[in-house]
């Protein structure tokens, strides 16, 4: 939860580094504290009544709300543009907190077609039975998106650049589309982060972060974080509550030590990815490539309209396929053979048979995602390593 007091004057990198935060009052340390107590005391009977009453009026129990929870809010509501922002133990639980908030038996919601495997799978499966039509949508052909839409329409959710195609939606004309009918739209804006693209800006009602990728950017916790403005706060702030499906104090805290380097690591993140892209561009084993800051990408200028930075973000296709993905994807040393992404660490991995394995071959190929994608998320690491190491893969194939 978080007021808006974000000094509009400060340039963002500052913002990212202080945030709302200032020195602990009790000690003048520049660091926060971790509150890691489960259940908080009240001065007498009168205050427990009242806090009960309005719990954002004090702190009860965790599950409720925590200090060090509520110092996250109020950064990332800081960094998004946003009044309020909730906390939630994974990215998973805060895109299901969205979906079962504002959608539910009889109702339906527009999804973007090519979105994260555990979104897919939590789709498929787990909310199979509630009674809510999920509609996937080509979101980047506007008049589709129209004509998935009805009485019975609750939200547009979006997800851009798309996981891991690199698919990338025009947010501002799904903003315009989602008012025009009176439903919400949400991002889900995990690849590019607030520094490098605030939907906002493009009149996007709610955002969503799996935080576990670059705002942690360790590769150290598992967090999702919603940010939005005060009139969707009661019915998130419900399904958080009652799902218990809460952030720990600790996880909080080393959130908030990443997100103090989120702007110099994105930089670099940007900076290599540009380089890695340019080289793969050029390789004779590859068929196609997208990153959104080469201009072969099919919505490059949109990318430019709405980003900032183009990500760290990389897919290319390989001419042999699943056996050429297996080949490269063994012979890496720099590169980390593993899922996730936003790491320090350069990770690759393949997406059909690993992250969107929850997929169908057929809703693969029609969403782009083919045997032979590989998914790289670029780190850290010097640059030419990171080159040298996947052209040492490359030559094998």
């Amino acid at each position: 939860m978080s007021d808006d007091k974000t000094n509009m004057n400060e340039h963002y990198e500052t913002l990212v580094v202080h945030g709302d935060h200032k020195l602990d009052e009790a000690t003048g340390g520049i660091a926060p504290p971790i509150h890691p107590s489960s259940t908080f005391a009240f001065k007498n009977a009168d205050q427990g009544a009242e806090f009960f009453k309005d719990p954002t009026a004090g702190f009860i129990y965790t599950r409720i709300g925590n200090p060090t929870t509520h110092l996250l809010c109020d950064k990332i509501a800081a960094l998004e543009g946003y009044s309020h922002a909730l906390t939630f133990s994974s990215g998973m639980a805060a895109i299901y907190a969205i979906f079962i908030g504002y959608a539910g038996p009889g109702e339906s919601i527009v999804i973007s077609d090519t979105i994260y495997g555990g979104t897919n799978g939590l789709i498929r499966n787990t909310m199979a039975t509630s009674g809510i039509d999920f509609r996937w949508v080509d979101c980047t052909k506007l008049d589709e998106v129209e004509a998935a839409i009805d009485n019975t329409t609750k939200l547009i959710f979006i997800e851009t650049p798309a996981n891991p195609t690199l698919k990338i939606i025009d947010i501002e004309a799904i903003s315009n589309i989602a008012k025009k009918h009176n439903i919400l739209s949400v991002v889900d804006n995990t690849f590019q982060t607030p520094y490098l693209q605030k939907p906002r800006e493009f009149g996007t009602d709610i955002v969503m972060h799996s935080a576990t990728k670059y705002l942690g950017g360790h590769g150290d916790l598992v967090a999702g974080l919603i940010t939005f403005d005060e009139k969707y706060f009661d019915k998130l702030f419900h399904v958080l509550v009652d799902t218990g499906g809460i952030l720990s104090p600790f996880n909080a805290w080393i959130l908030l030590r990443g997100i103090k380097t989120l702007h110099v690591r994105m930089d670099r993140h940007c900076e290599n990815a540009k380089k890695v892209a340019e080289f793969l561009e050029g390789h004779p084993a590859i068929d196609r490539i997208w990153y959104p800051g080469l201009k072969s990408h099919p919505q490059y200028e949109l990318g430019q309209k709405q980003m900032t930075g183009d990500g760290g973000m990389i897919s290319f296709d390989l001419k042999g396929g699943k056996n050429a993905g297996r080949t490269v994807m063994d012979s890496v040393h720099v590169c980390t053979l593993a899922v996730s992404l936003g790491d320090v660490d350069t990770l690759i991995q393949h997406p059909a048979s690993m992250t969107h394995s929850s997929y169908s071959e057929k809703d693969l190929l029609e969403t782009g995602i083919t045997p032979g994608l590989v998914r790289l998320s670029v780190g850290l690491e010097h640059v030419d390593d990171i080159i040298d190491d996947l052209k040492s893969a490359l030559d094998k194939v």
